[in-house]
């Protein structure tokens, strides 16, 4: 047995360093091999790599589907409950120069608490979609709702389950003290029929490096410090941490952090989504495009390169390519994708 680990290691190994282009994929120490439950199924537990992180987790949690809740962002908002648990995170300009986040939660069960839940808007439709998300909010912006009506997206909606899904806190004044738990959203997918696992024939977003293994980014720019002043509100920015090789996340000045466990937000991977956007109104509600593809930035391990981005369809999964046309493959852990407006760029800086 030994010796077949061994080799495996070592085929791993030599397709990492054969990979060309941006991204050297190369052998660390080996941890042991993940057990699989056995066929009378005593003894061991099954676990599979998750979609979202692509680490090891129990099979009932990374073949479930995940829920996609929508996150209020401004400082009255702050500190987000239960965000720390989310495996993916996104980040978009909303209205009034403000953003949104969305975390894309997969083991969710014990939270008593997350929110505060805010309301939809178009395009997180989509991004929710290419991860087959249940999507939870608290209700939506106008141009939402012929998706919603269509019931194209499988969605709990705060306007019709306040009180059931939902519930309010008196710590904070309205709209920022709706929260959901992990009980009360699996309670809402059961009420309303969803389907619990993923859809036949989906096979995961993201590629990750092979276990064992590092992606560390050739050439690209040094990012120990990334400011994403292309955000007026919040201006958040990442601090790398060389320790553990994870970026810290700061914004509105501090250190932003998971009020239930009051630890500072981190993560592996970021991800730089430069889209095209059209105003839709006077009132400022954008119209970010998930279609357009376009250019971006892969950061992580301190380095940030260039990338680039394509969709086939609104429905689809957005893929993310090296200069060499290669896909490429994130780091094992939590994601941050930051949606770009294509004039901001040069309001992200790097140190």
């Amino acid at each position: 047995m030994r010796k077949k680990y061994v080799g495996i290691i070592l085929a791993a190994a030599l397709l990492g360093s054969s990979m060309s282009g941006s991204f050297n994929v190369f052998a660390e120490e080996q941890s042991p091999v993940q057990m699989e439950a056995s066929d009378s199924g005593k003894g061991t537990s099954e676990t599979v790599q998750s979609y979202l992180t692509g680490e090891q987790i129990a099979s009932s949690i990374g073949r479930r589907r995940p829920v996609a809740v929508m996150l209020g962002n401004s400082q009255t908002a702050c500190p987000q409950s239960g965000i720390g648990s989310a495996g993916i995170i996104y980040e978009a300009p909303v209205e009034g120069n403000m953003t949104r986040l969305m975390g894309i939660f997969e083991n969710y069960d014990s939270l008593e608490k997350i929110g505060s839940v805010r309301s939809c808007r178009d395009y997180y439709l989509f991004y929710a979609n290419e991860f087959d998300a249940v999507y939870a909010h608290f209700g939506q912006a106008v141009y939402a709702l012929q998706y919603l009506d269509q019931h194209l997206v499988d969605n709990l909606n705060g306007l019709n389950l306040d009180g059931s899904v939902y519930f309010r806190t008196s710590d904070r004044q309205a709209p920022h003290n709706a929260y959901a738990s992990g009980e009360t959203l699996k309670q809402g997918i059961q009420s309303f029929g969803y389907r619990q696992e993923y859809k036949d024939g989906y096979t995961g977003h993201y590629q990750f490096a092979v276990e064992g293994t590092e992606t560390l980014p050739e050439g690209g720019t040094a990012a120990n410090i990334v400011h994403l002043d292309c955000y007026g509100d919040n201006r958040p920015w990442f601090e790398y941490d060389g320790n553990t090789k994870k970026y810290n996340r700061f914004q509105f000045g501090g250190p932003q952090v998971d009020e239930l466990t009051q630890e500072q937000l981190s993560c592996d991977n970021i991800i730089l989504q430069y889209s095209d956007y059209q105003m839709y109104d006077t009132n400022g509600y954008l119209n970010v495009n998930p279609t357009s593809g376009g250019a971006g930035k892969y950061i992580t391990r301190g380095k940030a390169v260039d990338i680039r981005w394509e969709k086939d369809s609104e429905w689809g999964i957005t893929r993310y390519y090296d200069s060499n046309g290669q896909e490429i493959r994130l780091n094992t852990g939590k994601t941050w994708v930051e949606i770009v407006l294509n004039d901001k760029i040069t309001s992200v800086t790097y140190q």
